[in-house]
């Protein structure tokens, strides 16, 4: 089967597919049918660019991180700067395009699950323009450690759903998500977050976040004028990370390079399995079961990852690695220091990568750290680690 074909039904190779409920299938085909109508559909696109100009607030920077290059020494070190998003991350880019994709299905209610946090905002934000009820499933645990986000939610006008069973995060919160769906499916839109979920998930969430590459890839252009050698990002179920990539993916010079927490390494670590209706690389237990997985960033703590990210890893176009902890919260507090930017913690796995790599490099070498968000919804969790 051909490449093109096998994305088009949903596959990266060994990854990815919908296994699903009949019922829940047919949902997810009318979707797959919609998404392939209005993708390159004129008037379509140009109300997303309408709301990615003027609510978005895109095009946002690619800037030069002089003080963290000077520092670090060896390659010269970009931030594509998805912190200055509204809302704060990236997740706005992927919700605004299924936001208008829901409302050209007729959808009224729409559910989400999140992590960090990030993206239920993202969600809860879209839903308040276009009039929609929203229903936000998030694991108890992180409600905990993302209290303010939950707030945000809340003031936005979404029903924050805190999810008690299993380790009470992120996977917990998909599997809440996806009940829901399969019990309200004719009335619901599934406003998923990440590249993860059962075909056509994977594609729509690429197709949306591949703004990051498309701009970073023209920006370093104007600014180098060549490729980057490396792009950094962070992967938990590998929104950014995709949409960093996209757009470099046909360039063989450029290193993709995707960056995990080392208590939750599904792509150093896992092996095919089929998690929620697709199959990806995932940590399994010695039963079988997905594993018990942490981050200190609640957005990464997925025990699997996006099939196309399953797919690079295997195929070798893209290098995926771990830092810990501890180099996290350095990165965190480093980049504040010396650029000036608070970055999420998600983000800064990232950065705690890009400090190791780059000083291994010559100074006339160029790397782009996708900085996925910002780090106000962090601060209070890192007071209170760094106090300990």
């Amino acid at each position: 089967m051909a490449a093109e074909q096998q994305a088009a039904e949903g596959y990266f190779g060994q990854f990815g597919g919908s296994f699903v409920p009949p019922e829940l299938q047919e949902v997810l085909d009318y979707l797959a049918e919609q998404f392939n109508t209005y993708k390159d559909d004129p008037t379509f696109n140009e109300e997303l660019q309408y709301y990615m100009r003027e609510y978005v607030g895109r095009e946002n920077p690619l800037t030069y991180a002089k003080h963290l290059t000077e520092q670090w020494g060896g390659a010269k070190v970009y931030l594509k700067r998805e912190d200055l998003n509204h809302t704060g991350s990236h997740k706005i880019n992927n919700v605004v395009g299924q936001i208008l994709l829901a409302k050209r299905m007729g959808a009224k209610r729409v559910i989400a699950e999140t992590g960090a946090g990030q993206h239920g905002v993202a969600t809860a934000t879209a839903c308040a323009m276009f009039g929609m009820e929203c229903v936000v499933y998030m694991g108890a645990e992180d409600t905990r450690r993302q209290a303010l986000n939950v707030f945000r939610m809340e003031l936005l006008g979404a029903k924050v759903v805190p999810v008690e069973k299993g380790q009470g995060r992120l996977k917990d919160a998909v599997d809440e998500a996806l009940s829901d769906l399969v019990a309200n499916y004719k009335t619901t839109f599934y406003l998923l977050g990440s590249a993860v979920g059962p075909h056509p998930y994977p594609t729509m969430v690429k197709h949306f976040q591949a703004i990051i590459s498309k701009e970073s890839k023209r920006q370093i252009l104007d600014k180098e004028g060549r490729l980057p050698d490396a792009v950094i990002a962070c992967t938990g179920g590998g929104s950014n990370a995709i949409g960093s990539f996209a757009h470099y993916l046909d360039e063989p010079t450029v290193r993709l390079i995707g960056v995990e927490p080392d208590q939750a390494p599904s792509l150093t670590q896992g092996v095919p399995a089929i998690l929620h209706g697709f199959k990806c690389l995932v940590l399994l237990d010695e039963q079988g079961n997905p594993k018990p997985t942490y981050s200190i960033a609640a957005g990464l703590d997925y025990p699997g990852i996006g099939p196309e990210h399953s797919y690079l890893k295997e195929s070798g176009r893209a290098e995926y690695v771990t830092v810990t902890n501890e180099e996290v919260l350095a990165a965190f507090q480093e980049l504040s220091r010396t650029e000036g930017i608070i970055p999420a913690l998600e983000s800064a796995h990232a950065v705690a990568y890009a400090k190791k790599l780059a000083p291994t490099l010559s100074k006339d070498s160029i790397l782009i750290v996708n900085l996925s968000g910002r780090g106000d919804k962090d601060v209070e969790q890192v007071f209170h680690m760094l106090k300990k």
